[in-house]
């Protein structure tokens, strides 16, 4: 699937301030996607000078097509000031995003974690992509389970502990979110990613896709298959999260824009589904961190 390239082309000084990809009229929602990585970064959320990242271009498109508005940015002032303005986030970070980064953006302070955390819990939706899993670790043992777990990966679902080579691996749909979004079989769904293995899951996720873990290669996967895209209620607040996104081409893959669009449409309300928890029923051991 080509996507047309958006002629968007961003102020010397939107790497800081961010940049707003209006889409049309004043009643659209308006999703702010935030890319800042404190860790590492990925391609496809890399700018290169004043052009818009990868996936940045991507999101722009699907709002096109889909009717919501998009500001990308990379400042983390921003959760310092007011939120009204937006309906959800889109989150694909990396690290403690009110630590320094190597592209000199600003960091997320203090209150504005707990200001995001608060605006979810509130109503407003959040979408996350690939490593906003591997932001805002819980303190303690990287590759154990915690008791107690950092307040935005109890909002987000799940923490990222690490992955192995990239690989084609096969995934399979257990929730009616997956039958209504996407117009593919929901077995023998198999794509080349990075995939990422989690720890911390919660207890009231409502798993949508299931990694198949038998026979990947490499010690990340020597145990019984888990949850890898999800749904779950953070208070009032709509959360919806998938490993994917990793590589450049899955960004153009029909399945995963129809995934992601599906995602952020539910995150807006603009579909429900019964997102009743399902995690102990459909990968039973997903706690379990080798076999």
């Amino acid at each position: 699937m080509m996507l047309r390239r958006h002629a968007l082309r961003l102020a010397p000084a939107a790497l800081l301030a961010g940049v707003r990809a209006q889409t049309g009229g004043a009643a659209r929602p308006r999703i702010l996607y935030f890319t800042r990585s404190a860790g590492f970064e990925h391609s496809v959320v890399k700018r290169n000078g004043a052009e818009p990242s990868h996936s940045d271009r991507v999101m722009i498109e699907m709002g096109r097509r889909t009717g919501f508005d998009v500001e990308c940015a990379k400042d983390g002032r921003l959760f310092d000031r007011s939120l009204d303005g937006y309906a959800a986030f889109a989150f694909f970070t990396s690290g403690d995003l009110t630590r320094p980064a190597k592209d000199g953006s600003p960091p997320m302070s203090a209150a504005g974690k707990r200001a995001l955390l608060e605006s979810i819990a509130a109503g407003k939706g959040f979408i996350g992509f690939h490593s906003a899993t591997d932001t805002f670790h819980s303190p303690g043992e990287r590759y154990a389970a915690q008791a107690v777990v950092d307040p935005y990966i109890a909002m987000i679902g799940g923490e990222f502990v690490t992955h192995g080579e990239q690989q084609e691996a096969s995934l399979h749909a257990v929730s009616p979110f997956f039958y209504r979004n996407i117009g593919m079989p929901s077995e023998g769904l198999s794509f080349t990613e990075e995939w990422y293995a989690f720890k911390n899951y919660a207890k009231d996720l409502h798993v949508i896709l299931v990694q198949e873990t038998q026979f990947m290669k490499g010690d990340a996967y020597r145990r019984p298959n888990f949850p890898q895209t999800w749904a779950r209620m953070h208070g009032k607040g709509r959360v919806f999260y998938t490993s994917l996104g990793h590589r450049e081409d899955v960004w153009l893959n029909p399945f995963f824009q129809a995934l992601a669009q599906g995602g952020i449409a539910w995150a807006l309300g603009r579909f429900d589904f019964d997102i009743a928890p399902n995690v102990d029923t459909v990968t039973p051991q997903a706690n379990v961190l080798g076999r």
